[in-house]
């Protein structure tokens, strides 16, 4: 039983073609892209990922809408999140998307989609926004996430958008965040590299704040070289009660993910609540 933190359906509500500015994801994917296999239409496409989740028995999966319409002209809709989860049942949660630059209209459209449309949190990425995650203009936001009591998904760590900051996903600009909002539930994913060991501070600092293996290969938690193992070392003793994981489908394969997952060098009972017991807890589930 495991919840995927991190999924995007093979949708074209899901996959809009604004996406010029995330063309080099491409290259530093495609190693990893290329182990997934792409049906050539969209109905198969769609069958055969639902199946995957069926066959793997995931409890949950998390689809996130996104509104990057100011930067880059880009936006999965909340209501065509909202519209998934329902056709395909209880498996999926979804968390809305919002444009900051829009000021109280994106505040007003949050507490729609939560409301009304049955979404479950707010996924901000931080980069394709141009803000820094301490930016300001995000605060009407974290304040209306408090109230509605939903947790926040900020993108962290690198990004390979040439068209955007590295610096906005800074895990130290999450520091002043928190001490503004120590109610709000963050996860901070993918996990913050280069700055893990600054994250890691950041989350042992904060109680609320967790820390999302996503969009990243599990394997690489264990190479000695590849800028992760902290996330092991703390992962598994002081921080094992938030740390949640996903796959980030299409960038790898779910099923080949989650075997990477289980294979991880931790004890089972701290394996489960990487894969299961934190993100329900996160997610406010029962």
């Amino acid at each position: 039983m495991f919840i995927d933190y991190g999924s995007k359906p093979p949708t074209a509500a899901f996959n809009p073609p604004q996406t010029q500015h995330l063309q080099n994801y491409r290259r530093v994917y495609a190693k990893s892209e290329s182990r997934v296999e792409k049906p050539q239409d969209e109905k198969t496409a769609l069958a055969k990922y639902l199946k995957t989740y069926e066959k793997l028995g995931a409890k949950h999966v998390v689809v996130k809408a996104r509104d990057n319409e100011t930067t880059f002209g880009l936006k999965v809709r909340n209501e065509d999140a909202a519209a998934f989860c329902r056709k395909h049942g209880p498996r999926f949660i979804g968390f809305a998307g919002v444009d900051p630059h829009k000021g109280m209209a994106a505040v007003r459209e949050l507490e729609t989609a939560v409301r009304e449309l049955g979404l479950r949190g707010l996924n901000l990425q931080c980069f394709e926004l141009k803000l820094a995650i301490n930016d300001k203009r995000m605060y009407p936001l974290y304040a209306k996430c408090v109230e509605l009591d939903i947790p926040v998904n900020i993108h962290c760590g690198i990004n390979f958008s040439t068209a955007s900051q590295m610096d906005y996903g800074r895990p130290a600009y999450l520091d002043e965040v928190m001490l503004h909002f120590p109610e709000l539930r963050v996860c901070a994913s993918p996990p913050g590299w280069p700055w893990i060991e600054e994250l890691i501070g950041v989350a042992w600092r904060h109680a609320n704040v967790h820390i999302g293996i996503v969009a990243v290969r599990p394997k690489l938690l264990t190479l000695e070289d590849a800028g992760y193992r902290p996330l092991l070392a703390y992962g598994s003793k002081i921080l094992q009660d938030r740390i949640l994981t996903g796959t980030a489908f299409p960038m790898q394969p779910v099923e080949q993910a989650y075997a990477e997952f289980e294979a991880l060098p931790l004890p089972d009972a701290v394996k489960r609540k990487w894969l299961y017991d934190n993100s329900a807890r996160f997610l406010g589930l029962k």
